[in-house]
């Protein structure tokens, strides 16, 4: 075990049900993780009813999971009704949607005999289009497992490429309502000296959440994400310092402890931000 964090605060903005293993971790590491789920998700259930069925699955040759909550809730829904196909091929986006999967297939074989498609890196749209073969691709019928709204260049590449493409959209995304005035305190002290934020609909919603008062502490707190696209939009309302850590736990936890085990100093008490 390393004291690299020495008590530093890490706001941890993930939906609730995504931040246990990424605060045990952060304790694991010296720190205190300070749990403020700035977004909700809502599963869609007559979506799920009406789409998302395995006798529907079993027309398509490939079902692409966009995200770990897709895969957990898409597979919890078919769960109660024989699970997936075992002849539909299974692609993950990045490694905690496939680890979504691993732990909801306990060993039943999804994917087939090769096992789920996951890049080997990137780990974004992107990366999943260059980890598919041609021919899993050209006159394939794709089904893509998302969150309502989710982005289209995926299923937009997949169509060029010869690939008839539909969607099926499992669950919604909430700003939760409340605000962070409670954690002001906290950061006046020097309390939180990071925060971990997952996605770009997520710095939206913390620094709406923020509002007036809390946005300046936001911005100067050094913000750690697992993508480019997701520091482009802490940078666009203003965030000062974002460091892209990488996709799942252990990279975005890696990228703390260099930062408060090398890089930074222990924070000194302020009153502004």
């Amino acid at each position: 075990m390393t004291a690299a964090l020495r008590g530093a605060g890490v706001l941890v903005t993930r939906p609730a049900h995504q931040a246990a293993a990424l605060a045990a971790r952060i304790r694991e590491l010296g720190g205190d993780p300070v749990l403020s789920p700035a977004l909700l998700i809502e599963p869609l259930s007559d979506r799920l009813a009406r789409d998302l069925t395995p006798a529907k699955l079993s027309t398509f040759d490939l079902a692409i999971f966009v995200s770990p909550n897709a895969a957990r809730i898409a597979l919890a829904h078919l769960g109660k009704s024989g699970g997936l196909p075992q002849t539909l091929r299974v692609a993950a986006v990045g490694p905690g949607t496939a680890a979504e999967l691993a732990d909801a297939d306990a060993g039943a074989g999804i994917g087939g005999p090769d096992g789920v498609i996951t890049p080997s890196q990137g780990f974004d749209s992107e990366a999943l289009l260059a980890a598919l073969a041609p021919d899993q691709i050209a006159g394939r019928r794709i089904v893509i497992i998302r969150g309502e709204g989710g982005r289209e260049f995926l299923g937009q590449a997949l169509e060029a490429r010869g690939a008839r493409v539909e969607y099926i959209e499992c669950y919604r995304r909430i700003r939760p309502s409340g605000t962070l005035d409670a954690l002001l305190p906290r950061w006046r002290s020097g309390g939180i000296g990071a925060s971990i934020v997952t996605s770009a609909e997520i710095v939206e919603n913390l620094y709406a959440m923020a509002g007036e008062a809390g946005s300046p502490w936001v911005r100067r707190t050094p913000m750690f994400v697992p993508h480019p696209r997701v520091a482009a939009a802490a940078y666009r309302l203003g965030t000062r310092l974002v460091m892209v850590g990488g996709a799942g736990d252990a990279a975005l936890a890696s990228a703390l402890e260099t930062w408060f085990g090398r890089l930074r100093p222990r924070p000194a008490v302020t009153t502004h931000p």
